[in-house]
């Protein structure tokens, strides 16, 4: 995929774009560890892969192992560096641009659906691992919040199963939905504590 991301072809910017979904979240957990309070991190982190989108300066990663990590880390402590300089500048008087409210509410709702997509791919596997993806596969539509989402009866009929069979299902079902959305929020934070904050946080991006 890095080696995919270099270039100026269509395909090059989708696989850039995908590098970014995937690793915002772990640096923006980098970030609040640096003492960040979570609204500066979230600028910080989109003010990064917004330079990457860019710039498109990974022409010197080569696939080897550990290596995007490292120059992405490298990369983001050197704009860390220099944020802080131009915010000591901006104190001083001069100022600067800032970027509008509203696309990084956007972009923070696209992150955040994509970590979303992550849980429910991993629950999927999990599904399919069992030999439950037909159940799978119906019981998603229920955690959404659409009007046209199956009710337990019409599962429950189109699955051959008991209305109450389907009704623990779900239940368990979105148990662990809850729990691997934890465990993936627990990586973003510096300590345990912090994960119902930004368990609190991520539900309001989802609703704005």
């Amino acid at each position: 995929m890095v080696l995919n991301a270099q270039g100026a072809s269509p395909s090059a910017q989708e696989a850039l774009e995908k590098l970014c979904r995937t690793y915002w979240w772990p640096l923006y957990g980098f970030v609040r560890r640096q003492g960040y309070n979570p609204e500066e991190a979230q600028d910080l982190t989109q003010g990064f892969f917004a330079m990457l989108l860019e710039r498109r300066d990974l022409d010197a990663v080569r696939r080897e192992k550990g290596r995007l990590r490292s120059y992405l880390l490298a990369s983001l402590k050197n704009f860390l560096a220099k944020a802080h300089r131009r915010a000591m500048t901006i104190r001083r008087g001069e100022g600067r641009p800032l970027v509008p409210l509203e696309e990084l509410l956007v972009r923070e709702r696209r992150w955040a659906l994509t970590l979303l997509e992550q849980v429910l791919a991993r629950l999927g596997n999990e599904y399919r691992v069992a030999c439950n993806s037909a159940l799978f596969e119906q019981l998603k539509q229920m955690l959404s919040d659409e009007p046209d989402r199956p009710s337990q009866a019409k599962i429950a009929q189109e699955l051959s199963m008991t209305e109450n069979a389907v009704k623990q299902a779900f239940y368990r079902l979105r148990q662990r939905y809850r729990l691997l959305l934890r465990e993936e929020i627990a990586q973003t934070v510096a300590l345990p504590g912090d994960v119902e904050d930004e368990l609190r946080h991520f539900i309001a991006i989802l609703q704005t």
